[in-house]
């Protein structure tokens, strides 16, 4: 029996792997359920069992990415001075990673379009969005923003972050345009910050 659990799992990780790499340098539409089968070795029927349809295998290497940039966030804003100042590290790292390759394909160009807007923003409140609002009460309690209710606010900042992301998704010059967002969000978090 667990040998048996073992080789699934096993199929599942394969399948999600390859999955993943296809999505994130084809995109979702040029990618097919039989493509996924070829590059995991395995046959289309496998990833049937294992995925009923090619849009939850979407969903679960958008929810495998999301996880994984939520890590690399983590590691840029811990080296903050304080919350306010990792918010701006980690929308930054944040821009600059979903403005290009396979993630940027991944989060921003395909994951609104399979997952629908709904489905996109209840995922990322799990991963980055779900980070603001615990950001945004940790700033008010250590007295660098003013109490106020914590949920518009932090649906502000957000809508902020996703439009600029998809803004810079959209140009030619991502590096430049990633930094003149980040900026610009800089200002706006900055402009909360309590002055002594």
């Amino acid at each position: 029996m667990a040998k048996q659990a073992e080789r699934r799992a096993a199929t599942s990780e394969a399948i999600l792997t390859e999955a993943r790499r296809l999505f994130g340098t084809q995109g979702f539409t040029a990618t097919t359920v039989d493509d996924i089968a070829a590059a995991a070795g395995v046959a289309k029927g496998a990833v049937y069992h294992h995925f009923k349809t090619k849009e939850v295998v979407f969903e679960a290497v958008f929810d495998s990415v999301s996880r994984d940039l939520v890590a690399e966030i983590d590691r840029t804003a811990r080296a903050e001075k304080d919350v306010l100042a990792a918010m701006v590290a980690g929308t930054q790292h944040y821009f600059a990673a979903t403005a290009k390759g396979p993630t940027g394909q991944i989060i921003l160009r395909d994951g609104p379009a399979v997952l629908g807007w709904e489905r996109w923003r209840e995922i990322d409140a799990q991963h980055f969005g779900g980070k603001m609002p615990r950001a945004l009460s940790v700033a008010m309690e250590a007295g660098l923003i003013a109490k106020q209710p914590v949920e518009p606010l932090a649906r502000l900042l957000l809508g902020a972050v996703t439009e600029a992301a998809v803004a810079c998704a959209g140009r030619t010059d991502i590096a430049r345009a990633g930094a003149e967002y980040a900026r610009a969000f800089k200002s706006l978090v900055e402009a909360l910050r309590l002055r002594a």
